[in-house]
């Protein structure tokens, strides 16, 4: 059945404006030119199109629908309300309140049917290209002759303002190249945005933009005409080799009279009149607000019905699938409750103690390689940067489209090529690859991985934010990190980045300190269940003798007693606190000064956050309050110390920009020695 334009079509779609303008209305703030102008085509996608069972929102085979113009976010709940989520009227009726379930952008971790959390513009589209990758991904790894188990499709809706954003064409553009077919993005196309028309700034032919990158085109003249939208989409689903972008010219705040196609109706109440003469325009009831006719309810009660018996249909699919491939069935669902495998770190690797060492980025390859085996829903890469990085599962094969590897393209890391690959070339797209990871996140049954330099962490910070707020199960990984560099110079030495990624609320960020804390920092990130950010040496470090000192195991507290000369019965005359590569340096000048006679405690605190998440008595007996003689050191910003140094200790630390040199050198020169560090420790001491 196709839609055509009946008059309770066209009701369900004043529904769906109404119940948005109604809650913007109430809440006096939201946007309600979205929800006026694009109430056509949202209606013929959920109405024809969408499979979904409101009843079982996380229905492994649904399909997934983002709308990435996430400040119309008024228009999702009142498709999610008609469609029988649980999201009442009174919900509607508390749009951007305190507590309630319909925050001012969609918000994935708060309301059920939100996708993933929208509304920084360009974030949602790039988020739907992880979403089709995983959809892709999952397919080729268990779908198999007579049982075609995973087949769903991503559809997001986004506006002028996302196709603007560089991180939507990034995402699109790695999303042409890797034929995720099944990826259909509904174009509003209004030509305004909140400053005035989109003619102020951009006259490029978006079609032809994406044509080039390998997508398929499409465009519906009229955004009011249901018949030709559904006929679109329904077209764009028939062609699974490339993604589709429908271009649907609409009228932003259709039906306003004096707002409809001007930026004045984008992100402010109509206001009371206003109102009023929009529902007398298009022949709605003025009063009650909230209104919705006995009809819609009805007609979307089919639509519950349609969805109940559409998952119904596949769990039965399901049951046969597990009759014939039990072990891949029970992988799947394991995978899609996001539960880890039995014994996954029992092989990890353990690292002898070794004065010449290795750069934690190297022992992070070595650890990467056993979690490849046995986590199997381990998938990521980097950006560009496999060779520096380190970040590949060898042997694991390409994410790539489906066919045979190209003459003349080198495999780097071995294996297949399609897209049960679990490499991902994210080409030199750092703020894309974020965001496709926390789609693949979102999706379910992948736990991914990106990797690039951690100065470019101010590339991908708007993903990594989002990821954190939104609970996503992403890692990310940084190398290069800190002025030992060297000969790149300041613009690739990160100076604030650690410190900056540290301010993020719920992301956990780890720096090692050798390999085997390289080791405990990937079995922390694999086990928690949002986001956390390793950060890796360019540089070998040494790898501790761990009978000399404490085992790495401490890692998982944040921050540990790494070595102390009295033994744990004696208070210490000093503290000194170090991560990452600076842990060497503390921990040899602390040595040189118990040496002295000092008694001497050294902390190895490779993570703020697990520290702080440890109890008040597990702090203090690692940082006794008693104790205030502290130094920290650090090869970063030395802002943010003061909360482990106190008023009475010291940070070394680096407030400058680097420079460029050989590694060493530079950390010479700028004072990360073991003798600068004992000078320092000296002065506290008198």
């Amino acid at each position: 059945m196709t839609l055509t334009n009946s008059a309770i079509e066209i009701q369900c779609t004043h529904a769906i404006r109404f119940l948005a303008c109604d809650a913007i209305e109430k809440a006096k703030s939201g946007h309600p030119g979205l929800p006026l102008g694009a109430a056509p085509a949202a209606f013929a996608l959920w109405a024809r199109h969408l499979r979904h069972d409101p009843t079982d929102p996380s229905w492994i085979d649904r399909d997934r629908f983002v709308l990435s113009a996430g400040h119309g976010s008024a228009l999702l709940y009142a498709l999610l309300h008609l469609s029988g989520y649980d999201l009442s009227l009174e919900d509607l009726r508390a749009f951007r309140q305190w507590g309630s379930p319909t925050p001012g952008h969609p918000e994935s971790h708060i309301t059920a049917g939100v996708e993933v959390t929208t509304g920084p513009l360009g974030q949602g589209l790039a988020n739907a290209v992880g979403l089709a990758a995983t959809e892709a991904h999952l397919a080729a790894t268990f779908n198999r002759p007579g049982h075609t188990i995973v087949d769903h499709h991503t559809y997001a809706l986004a506006g002028d303002g996302d196709l603007m954003e560089g991180v939507a064409y990034e995402a699109c553009a790695w999303a042409g190249h890797v034929g995720l077919g099944k990826l259909i993005v509904l174009f509003d196309a209004n030509r305004i945005s909140l400053a005035g028309s989109t003619a102020l700034s951009t006259s490029e032919n978006v079609t032809a933009r994406f044509e080039a990158a390998g997508w398929s085109t499409l465009r519906v003249q009229d955004g009011n005409d249901l018949e030709a939208i559904d006929a679109a989409i329904s077209k764009a689903k028939e062609d699974t080799s490339t993604p589709t972008l429908i271009e649907i010219r609409s009228i932003i705040g259709f039906g306003s009279p004096s707002k409809q196609d001007t930026h004045n109706v984008h992100g402010a109440p109509l206001g009371p009149e206003e109102l009023v003469a929009a529902k007398q325009a298009l022949g709605w009831p003025t009063e009650p607000a909230f209104f919705v006719p006995d009809e819609v309810r009805e007609y979307f009660a089919d639509l519950r019905d349609d969805g109940r018996h559409a998952s119904a249909a596949w769990n039965e699919r399901f049951d046969a699938y597990l009759g014939d491939h039990p072990d891949l069935a029970s992988e799947l669902e394991r995978r899609m409750a996001g539960q880890l495998p039995a014994d996954w770190a029992a092989t990890l690797p353990v690292f002898d103690a070794d004065a010449k060492g290795v750069a934690t980025r190297k022992a992070s390859e070595t650890v990467m390689q056993s979690l490849a085996e046995n986590v199997p829903e381990l998938i990521g890469g980097s950006a560009d940067l496999n060779p520096s990085t380190f970040t590949w599962l060898k042997g694991r094969g390409d994410f790539q489209a489906r066919g045979e590897r190209p003459e003349g393209i080198l495999g780097d890391v071995g294996g297949g090529w399609g897209p049960d690959g679990r490499n991902v070339h994210f080409g030199v797209r750092e703020h894309a690859m974020g965001s496709i990871a926390n789609g693949m996140a979102r999706h379910g049954g992948v736990i991914p991985y990106t990797a690039t330099f951690l100065v470019f962490a101010d590339y991908m910070r708007p993903p990594i934010r989002l990821a954190a707020l939104s609970e996503y199960r992403s890692i990310f990984l940084f190398t290069h990190d800190s002025i030992g560099v060297g000969e790149d110079g300041p613009t690739h030495q990160p100076v604030e980045q650690t410190m900056s990624l540290r301010l993020i609320p719920d992301l956990v960020v780890i720096r090692p300190c050798d390999a085997n804390e390289t080791r405990e920092a990937w079995k922390a990130a694999v086990k928690r269940p949002r986001p956390t950010a390793l950060i890796l040496s360019r540089q070998a470090l040494p790898t501790l003798d761990r009978s000399d000192v404490c085992p790495a195991a401490g890692l998982h507290r944040g921050g540990y007693i790494l070595w102390e000369s009295l033994g744990a019965a004696a208070a210490p005359e000093i503290i000194l606190i170090g991560t990452g590569s600076e842990v060497h340096v503390v921990l040899d000048a602390g040595r040189a000064l118990a040496s002295e006679g000092r008694a001497v405690r050294v902390v190895s605190l490779p993570s703020w956050e697990l520290f702080e998440a440890e109890d008040e008595d597990y702090r203090e007996s690692v940082l006794p309050k008693s104790v205030r003689a502290r130094l920290a050191v650090e090869a970063g910003r030395t802002a943010g110390w003061e909360r482990y140094v106190g008023d009475e200790g010291r940070t070394l630390g680096v407030d400058r920009f680097g420079i460029s040199a050989p590694g060493g050198e530079v950390l010479a020169r700028l004072g990360f020695t073991t003798d600068a560090v004992l000078g320092a420790a000296r002065e506290l001491l008198t």
